[in-house]
């Protein structure tokens, strides 16, 4: 008999729509003891898009794009968008959404760079940032749990103020003005170095938190706990789910990942960037939703994000190689985004009258 406020498992199978199911009976009608089958999503297709893009910017300007060092500033560039992306998915996954990403990561990166420039240079300094930025990011993330959970308010007021709170406390800690001096060993360990020099470590760091993300989604308690939330929230409460714990720990998830993006932001460019993340949570959301992420909840997977993200960092990159104008892309994300939910909707109207 469990405690209250404890989490136990469900006492029989819930399906991805939010159903308890009878004992030994599979998702989708399948044979007795079948496995979980999520909903089919449109993730194959956009990874069809995205190698038909590469292929297309190839055969056009081989010399330049298909290069190794191309597809490594690709990378580099994907890799702290990828990481606030990946606790994008858990939140989208629970039909919420989190606006605040990007001035999380603004301001995690303001107290992680004041604290680094006043120890001064050394590797317990660069430790200490990256612990102060993490949690600066996993507050933040916790207070919009909170908040959402205890006082039932809407994810995207809450997300949209916080987003405001966040933004407006780190230009008072800087005054506007950006923090520079941050220690060189983290510029030229993580920001510019290469594992074995081939694998830079920013894409190394984005690449370790997207298999723990893919795993803990695909493999674990907590992954078929994010599902049951996002596909019936009410259901999941009375399968033994303790739901406001559960979403608590997403938003936390979202609001640490950003503080890391922000780390990762300041050993990439040795300071902070307070102008440079105004529209990360969008290409954030846009990146989970083009990945086959529903915004309904319940439906998506990590690896759809990853391709989520790389579609726009593809295409801004090869309009800049055949020197069209890099706002085209802006242009095509937005077309992609739109068909992607339009997809989803007729997805969900098709099982809804079957």
């Amino acid at each position: 008999m469990s405690r209250p406020g404890e989490e136990r498992a469900p006492q029989g199978p819930v399906d991805v729509e939010g159903h308890d199911r009878p004992r030994g009976a599979s998702a989708g009608g399948g044979p007795p003891g079948g496995r979980r089958r999520l909903p089919a999503t449109p993730t194959l297709w956009i990874f069809a898009a995205l190698l038909v893009m590469v292929a297309v910017f190839s055969i056009l300007r081989f010399d330049a794009f298909a290069s190794s060092t191309n597809f490594r500033n690709i990378a580099i560039d994907a890799s702290g968008l990828l990481v606030v992306a990946v606790g994008m998915t858990f939140v989208i996954l629970t039909a919420g959404i989190d606006l605040s990403v990007g001035a999380v990561l603004v301001f995690s990166s303001v107290v992680s760079a004041q604290v680094m420039t006043g120890m001064g240079e050394g590797t317990v300094s660069i430790l200490i940032g990256l612990a102060v930025g993490l949690l600066a990011g996993a507050a933040w993330g916790v207070l919009n749990g909170a908040l959402i959970t205890k006082a039932r308010i809407s994810p995207l007021i809450v997300t949209l103020g916080t987003l405001g709170m966040a933004e407006g406390a780190a230009l008072l800690l800087t005054g506007g003005i950006n923090v520079r001096g941050v220690p060189l060993q983290l510029v030229t360990t993580l920001g510019i170095g290469d594992l074995f020099g081939v694998i830079p470590y920013l894409v190394l760091i984005a690449a370790i938190v997207t298999v723990v993300g893919a795993v803990a989604l695909g493999a674990t308690r907590f992954g078929r706990y994010t599902y049951a939330i996002g596909s019936n929230s009410e259901a999941a409460r009375r399968a033994g789910i303790n739901v406001d714990r559960h979403l608590i720990k997403i938003y936390g998830m979202s609001g640490t990942l950003a503080g890391l993006a922000g780390f990762l932001s300041l050993a990439r460019f040795s300071t902070t960037t307070l102008a440079g993340h105004s529209t990360d949570n969008l290409q954030a959301i846009a990146a989970v939703v083009i990945g086959g992420t529903s915004l309904f909840g319940g439906v998506g997977t990590v690896f759809g994000t990853v391709v989520g993200v790389f579609i726009p960092a593809v295409l801004q990159n090869g309009f800049i190689i055949l020197r069209v104008q890099p706002f085209w892309q802006q242009v095509a994300v937005g077309a992609v985004l739109i068909l992607a939910v339009y997809i989803d909707q007729l997805k969900r109207r098709a099982r809804a009258s079957a």
